[in-house]
């Protein structure tokens, strides 16, 4: 029987405090609760944060790609090309449209879609209903922008952005300096899950810099309506509202806004905070032969939304499988991400993917494992995580 762990790291924890409390009492005491002045603000401010033009918010993440493919019109019979190493959202929204995801491969050092792959896809000429790219920003890395954008250019291509891990990350392009992921695609869809670099519980915005696709998604996002419909019930507004599109709904609450607005004040320390923790881990297990730590590119700040480690089996008696259930007896939460959607039994009779169809992406998850990366951790949990891991590898080192 294994010993107590001397600490218990959560794989994450949020990191809610004074400020959050705050903005959602003074929400609940306005008397105004659902959509309405609190999300507008949310929407400012995220829109300057990030140096967007129009910012959306919406219900989730998902919401927002559903509404970005929607709004540019991908429909039945469509393709959008994308990455099978992903949660499933990325691709299902595809589906919801009748259209189908196209999967590529990943680069093995940075996870994220490989253009080279975009490419090839583009050029056997079996994809000729191609209407978009939607790259991932996988773990808080940016993709290859310059690259997609120079495919998109030449094929004609509209760009959505899954943006779900990357609050806080930039690039460098050809032309334009450091630009932080927001402003890049003609629309790019972020995430404000429980885990995400900053939450609000559950939430999404949409950013682009087309004053048209922004004023279709506004009106999509609750039941086709006015885009100030929320207004009806406030003392400038009308019982009166047109239905002006399909639509859905994806709005988001102001209780939910209240949270992301005091969270987006903390997004450079969250972000501070993150990357501390990443350079604490690689410093730890660089030297370790048996592990292999994340590449990042030049030209990136990566916003460390996951660390991603990878074992090499190898160098070890015990699989990754294991190494998870060894890292939990020491009170250390870890994950997977993410399992291959072509793996999944779903795209396999949907779309008739098959294993052994992205072979880099096979492999990186057949031995990739995520460690606790989240602002609250304090140097004792960290130091604590770095020990258990090093345990587990002298331990069953072969």
């Amino acid at each position: 029987m294994s010993a107590k762990p001397i600490r218990n790291v959560p794989f994450h924890r949020p990191s809610i405090g004074a400020d959050e409390e705050r903005e959602v009492i003074d929400t609940l005491r306005s008397g105004w609760i659902t959509t309405g002045p609190k999300t507008k603000r949310f929407e400012r401010d995220f829109a300057e944060y990030v140096g967007a033009k129009h910012a959306l918010a919406v219900a989730h993440c998902t919401g927002a790609l559903h509404l970005a493919l929607f709004a540019l019109g991908i429909g039945p019979g469509d393709e959008v090309i994308t990455t099978p190493f992903t949660f499933t959202a990325t691709a299902e929204v595809i589906g919801y449209l009748g259209a189908r995801p196209v999967f590529v491969d990943i680069d093995p050092g940075t996870f994220n879609i490989n253009p080279a792959r975009i490419e090839e896809a583009l050029e056997r000429g079996a994809n000729r209903n191609v209407r978009a790219i939607m790259p991932v920003h996988f773990a808080g890395q940016a993709c290859d922008m310059d690259r997609i954008l120079a495919i998109a250019r030449r094929y004609d291509l509209k760009i959505v952005e899954d943006a779900a891990h990357a609050v806080g990350s930039a690039r460098h392009l050809e032309g334009r300096g450091m630009v932080r992921i927001g402003t890049i695609g003609d629309l790019s869809c972020f995430s404000f899950y429980a885990t995400k670099n900053i939450t609000s519980a559950e939430g999404g915005m949409v950013t682009t810099e087309d004053d048209g696709l922004a004023a279709r998604i506004a009106v999509a996002s609750l039941h086709g309506m006015d885009r100030d419909a929320w207004k009806r019930y406030d003392q400038s507004g009308s019982w009166f509202y047109e239905i002006h599109d399909t639509g859905f709904k994806y709005n988001l609450s102001d209780v939910h806004s209240a949270i992301g607005v005091a969270q987006l004040k903390r997004a450079g320390e969250f972000m501070r905070r993150r990357t501390a923790t990443a350079r604490a881990y690689n410093e730890a297990f660089r030297s370790e032969p048996a592990l292999q730590t994340p590449y990042v590119e030049p030209g990136v700040d990566h916003a460390w939304h996951l660390y991603v480690l990878r074992l090499r089996p190898e160098q070890l008696r015990i699989g990754r499988g294991q190494f998870v259930d060894l890292m939990r007896e020491r009170g250390v939460g870890t994950s997977v991400h993410c399992i291959p959607l072509h793996l999944m039994d779903f795209y396999q009779k949907r779309y008739g993917y098959h294993a052994g169809d992205f072979p880099v992406a096979e492999d990186i998850y057949s031995r990739c494992v995520s460690l606790p990366i989240f602002p609250g951790m304090s140097e004792e949990d960290v130091a604590w995580t770095i020990e258990s891991v090093l345990g587990v590898i002298r331990e069953n080192r072969r």
